[in-house]
């Protein structure tokens, strides 16, 4: 096992490379850590490697909020996009830097 540093960490603003959302960093899995009745629900044709970092992302599109699990080649960066919608974002952060947001030092999180 080949282990990678992730490109984006948690608070990063992210968007998908293929379908239309964004969303916040707020976990980094090294690898996939999924169920394999996730992955194979993913078409074959797009289906991402394993062997790569995938991010827990508090996620947003045009008519929701909601989850999302990524592999790191499917993001790229959004935070010039502005702050994300979606209503968990304050339990987890505390502010936003045009950037990224940065956590409560209540969190327990270590990034």
């Amino acid at each position: 096992m080949i282990m990678r540093l992730a490109k984006f960490s948690i608070g990063d603003v992210v968007r998908h490379r293929l379908f239309p959302f964004r969303g916040v960093v707020v976990d980094v899995d090294p690898e996939f850590a999924n169920t394999e009745e996730w992955y194979e629900s993913i078409p074959e044709d797009i289906r991402p490697s394993k062997e790569q970092p995938f991010y827990h992302l508090l996620a947003e599109n045009e008519e929701s909020y909601y989850g999302a699990y990524v592999s790191e080649g499917n993001l790229l960066p959004d935070g010039e996009n502005g702050p994300v919608g979606h209503p968990e974002v304050t339990q987890t952060f505390e502010g936003f830097d045009g950037e990224r947001y940065h956590l409560k030092p209540e969190t327990g999180l270590t990034h």
